[in-house]
């Protein structure tokens, strides 16, 4: 389910998937097929590890991550869940055919 709400979404970001939401900072980004492919890469990540134990993992890597490169940007987008959002997002069938833990090649 698609939501709009510019105060969940942190600063610099137009969207985040708090499963099984996916909010969006403007009700105009619901037309991006691209945005939306992402979060739901994402949606599909946090149902296989069964939700809280994404949020763990995506913490703790963004941490360390963030203690390597000193960038919260770099960080974020070198954090595995990301990596696979980003490099298939414009794959709009990528989800149909995606293997069980594929992020787990990004890691």
């Amino acid at each position: 389910m698609v939501l709009i709400s510019k105060y969940l979404v942190p600063k610099g970001f137009v969207g985040i998937t708090l499963y099984p939401f996916i909010f969006l900072k403007y009700g105009s980004l619901k037309a991006n097929r691209f945005l939306i492919n992402h979060e739901r890469i994402h949606l599909r990540q946090q149902l296989e590890l069964l939700i809280v134990p994404f949020y763990v993992f995506y913490g703790i890597e963004f941490l360390i991550r963030f203690i390597r490169t000193k960038n919260k940007y770099v960080a974020y987008q070198n954090i595995s869940f990301e990596r696979e959002a980003f490099e298939n997002e414009k794959d709009l069938d990528y989800l149909n055919s995606r293997p069980f833990f594929k992020f787990l090649k990004y890691m």
